[in-house]
C-alpha cells in the first residue's frame, strides 16, 4: 500500500482537533464540485445550441457543395464536375445557379437571392420537412411556366400578404451582365421574368434563408441571369454507409485547384466559428471561477498542516522521510480535487439529463417565439474529459504551493 496515500486518506475522512478544518475541507470539495458542475452544464448548453443550428441548416444545406474558385459560374459540362457526379458513392446531386435579384409583387419590392435548382433538390435535402402550405415541391410545369418557393419571412405580410401562396405573378428582375449598361437606353422587359406560386413556403427558421431566398427551377435562373449552360454550384449527397472523409478527399483531388469542396460545417463556417469562440470564452471564465474556488483548498491544507505538527514529528521518528511527509499533504489536496471533480461532473451530467428529458429551464418570457421552448443540452464526451483534466490541473497547482511552503518550515 502507498504509505503517503493511506495517511492522506485517513486525514481527509478523520475528525480533526479543530472542527473548522473539517468544515473548510467540506467547503473545498463543494467549491470544486460546483465549479465542475457549472463547466459541464454551460459547455453542454453551448453544444446543444450548436447541434440545433446544425440540425436546422441540414434541412437546406447539401452534404457537400462544390463551387468554382474563380468567378461565380462554371460550365455545366465541366469535365471535373462530370467525373464527380459519376462517382459510385454519390447517391444524388443537383446543379444550382444562385445570384441576387429584385422581386416585385403588387408594387412591393424586395431584394432576394434567387436559387435555381433541379428537381433532384427535393431528394438531396430534407426540404419536405420544412415546407408549409397546401401545395408541394414543384419548380417547373412547362417550358414557359416556372414556380417559386419563398422563405417564410420573405413571404410575410410585408411583401406577399397573409397567404402561403400568391395568386398573381411574381416578377423578378436581374440586370443584363454583358455590354455597357446605359440608363437612358434600356428595356425593362429584357431584365424581368415572372414566376407562379407553388402553394408552399419553406421555413428553415434561420433568417439568412427565410428572409432572403427564393427557390425556382434551374432553367428559369439560367434564363433570367443570362447564364445558359452555366451553374454556380454542384450539390451532392453520398450513399448511406459511404466513408464521408475518404469520399470528400477523393472529390477534392478530382476538383483540384479549380473548385472548393465544402461540407455542411464549412458552408456555415462563420456561424460555427462564432459559437466555438463563445464556448471557449465561457470555458476560460469558468476556469477563473474554478481558480477562485481552489483558494479553499489552500486554506484547508494550510490549516491541516499546522494542525498535524505533532503527527509530523511522530512520522519522522517512525522513519518517514521528508519526501513522504510532503506527499501526504499533496495527496490530501489531490483527494479533495478528485472527489470534488467527480461529484461535480456526476451532478452536472444529472442536470443535463434532467434538462434533456423535462426541459426544466425554459427560454423565459420569450418562450414560444423561438424554435425551441427550453435550453438545448448536448453532452460531448470530450468536454467531460477536458473539464476533469482542467479541474485536476488547477486544483493540483493550488495544493502545491501551501504544501511546499509549510513543509519547508515544518521539516527544516
Amino acid at each position: 500500500m502507498n504509505f503517503p496515500f493511506y495517511i492522506a486518506k485517513r486525514y481527509l475522512f478523520s475528525k480533526k482537533s479543530t472542527n473548522v478544518i473539517n468544515l473548510i475541507s467540506a467547503i473545498s470539495v463543494l467549491g470544486v464540485a460546483v465549479a465542475s458542475m457549472a463547466m459541464i452544464v454551460v459547455l453542454s448548453v453551448f453544444n446543444g445550441f450548436s447541434d440545433k443550428v446544425a440540425e436546422l441548416f441540414t434541412s437546406f444545406d447539401p452534404q457537400l457543395k462544390i463551387t468554382p474558385v474563380k468567378g461565380k459560374t462554371v460550365a455545366q459540362d465541366n469535365e471535373r464536375l462530370q467525373r464527380i457526379m459519376a462517382l459510385p458513392q454519390v447517391e444524388v446531386y443537383t446543379q444550382c445557379l444562385e445570384d441576387q435579384a429584385l422581386a416585385e409583387y403588387h408594387g412591393r419590392q424586395a431584394m432576394i437571392i434567387l436559387k435555381g435548382v433541379e428537381k433532384s433538390f427535393e431528394q438531396l435535402t430534407h426540404i419536405d420537412e420544412i415546407l408549409e402550405g397546401p401545395g408541394h415541391f414543384e419548380l417547373q410545369a412547362t417550358a414557359d411556366m416556372h414556380y417559386a418557393i419563398l422563405g417564410r419571412q420573405l413571404a410575410s405580410a410585408s411583401f406577399l400578404g397573409t397567404d402561403y401562396y400568391f395568386k398573381d405573378k411574381l416578377y423578378v428582375y436581374a440586370p443584363v451582365r454583358e455590354g455597357q449598361f446605359d440608363v437612358d437606353d434600356y428595356d425593362l422587359n429584357d431584365m424581368k421574368d415572372s414566376l407562379y406560386s407553388a402553394g408552399v413556403v419553406f421555413s428553415v427558421q434561420q433568417s439568412k434563408y427565410d428572409r432572403n431566398y427564393v427557390l425556382t427551377s434551374l432553367a428559369f435562373a439560367q434564363q433570367l441571369f443570362h447564364q445558359t449552360g452555366c451553374i454556380s454550384s454542384l450539390e451532392l449527397r453520398l450513399k448511406p454507409g459511404s466513408d464521408f472523409d475518404a469520399v470528400k478527399k477523393e472529390i477534392r483531388q478530382i476538383a483540384g485547384d479549380q473548385f472548393y469542396v465544402r461540407d455542411r460545417f464549412e458552408q456555415q463556417e462563420d456561424t460555427f466559428s462564432i459559437m466555438e469562440i463563445e464556448k471557449l470564452i465561457a470555458y476560460v471564465f469558468l476556469t477563473f471561477i474554478l481558480v477562485v474556488a481552489c483558494f479553499n483548498i489552500i486554506s484547508s491544507l494550510s490549516m491541516l498542516i499546522i494542525d498535524k505538527r505533532d503527527d509530523v514529528a511522530t512520522l519522522r521518528s517512525m522513519g518517514a522521510t521528508n519526501k513522504q511527509i510532503t506527499q501526504i499533504f499533496l495527496f490530501e489536496g489531490r483527494l479533495i480535487s478528485a472527489i470534488g471533480a467527480i461529484l461535480g461532473i456526476l451532478f452536472g451530467l444529472l442536470l443535463c439529463w434532467l434538462q434533456q428529458q423535462y426541459g426544466l429551464v425554459s427560454m423565459g418570457a420569450s418562450e414560444g417565439s423561438f424554435v425551441i421552448d427550453s435550453y438545448p443540452v448536448s453532452v460531448h464526451p470530450l468536454d467531460v474529459v477536458i473539464v476533469f483534466v482542467t479541474v485536476l490541473i488547477v486544483s493540483f497547482l493550488a495544493a502545491w504551493y501551501p504544501v511546499r511552503y509549510f513543509s519547508r518550515r515544518l521539516l527544516s
